[in-house]
C-alpha cells in the first residue's frame, strides 16, 4: 500500500520511486550500495521525504530492497515481472489506489543521490501553479549552465494524469520517454540549481565521484 501523506487538496501528486533496475553496470544491486553512510536509495527516501507529495512508493524487484523500505517505512511494492513498463503500470496503479483523485505522477529512479529535497519541491509547486491543462502538463528535471542553449535534461519527470492511461500501457520494457519523444509542446522544463542532482550512479566509479561532490554541495 502507498504512503498517503496530508498534502495540498489540489491537484495531489504522487511519486513512484524506480528500484527494480538489473544494475548490470553498476555490478551489484548499487541501490543497497553505501553513499555516505547509509545505502544509496535511503537518498530517494529523504529527497520525496515531503508532505507536498500525498503518497509514494518503491518498486522493486528485490527483496533486500523491500526490507531496507520495510526498516525505513517507506511503502515498497515487491514483484517479478521483467519490463519497464511493469515498474511504471504498478507503481501508478498502486498511487492511484492510495489517492484515487491524483492529478499526477512523478516517477523517480532510485540512484540520483544528489537530487534535493527542496527542487522536488518546486517541481510540484510548479505543477500546481500551471493555470488550464494541467493533465496534459509534463514536467522534467533540467540543467541549463550559463551561455549554454542547449539544457542537460533527466529525471525526475513529472506527467499529468492526462497520461496516466499511455503510462499504463507502454510497450514492453519501455519507459516514459517515449512520450517525451511524442507530445515535445507538452514538455516543460524545470531547473535545478547544480547540474549534479541530474547525475546518476550507472557504475562504482560514477557513485564515488557523486559521494565525493556531496561533500562540496
Amino acid at each position: 500500500m502507498a504512503e498517503v501523506k496530508n498534502a495540498p487538496a489540489a491537484r495531489p501528486v504522487g511519486c513512484v520511486i524506480m528500484a527494480s533496475g538489473q544494475a548490470v553496470r553498476f555490478g551489484s544491486n548499487k541501490l543497497l550500495a553505501d553513499f555516505c553512510g547509509q545505502p544509496l536509495l535511503c537518498r530517494a527516501f529523504a529527497a520525496t521525504g515531503t508532505p507536498l507529495l500525498a503518497a509514494r512508493i518503491v518498486v522493486t524487484r528485490s527483496a533486500e530492497v523491500e526490507e531496507l523500505c520495510r526498516t525505513a517505512g517507506i511503502p515498497c511494492l515487491r514483484h517479478a515481472l521483467p519490463g519497464r513498463n511493469d515498474t511504471v503500470r504498478l507503481g501508478l496503479d498502486a498511487l492511484r489506489s492510495a489517492c484515487p483523485e491524483l492529478s499526477g505522477c512523478i516517477f523517480l529512479p532510485g540512484d540520483q543521490p544528489l537530487l534535493r529535497r527542496a527542487t522536488l519541491e518546486g517541481m510540484i509547486r510548479a505543477f500546481a501553479q500551471t493555470q488550464k491543462e494541467t493533465e496534459r502538463v509534463i514536467l522534467r528535471l533540467g540543467f541549463r549552465a550559463e551561455n549554454d542553449p542547449e539544457p542537460l535534461t533527466g529525471s525526475p519527470v513529472l506527467f499529468g494524469c492526462g497520461y496516466f492511461p499511455a503510462l499504463r500501457a507502454l510497450p514492453e520494457n519501455k519507459g516514459g520517454n517515449g512520450l517525451l519523444r511524442k507530445y515535445p509542446e507538452q514538455v516543460q522544463i524545470f531547473y535545478a540549481s547544480r547540474r549534479e542532482e541530474l547525475l546518476d550512479a550507472d557504475t562504482p566509479a560514477a557513485l564515488a565521484e557523486l559521494e565525493a561532490c556531496s561533500a562540496q554541495i
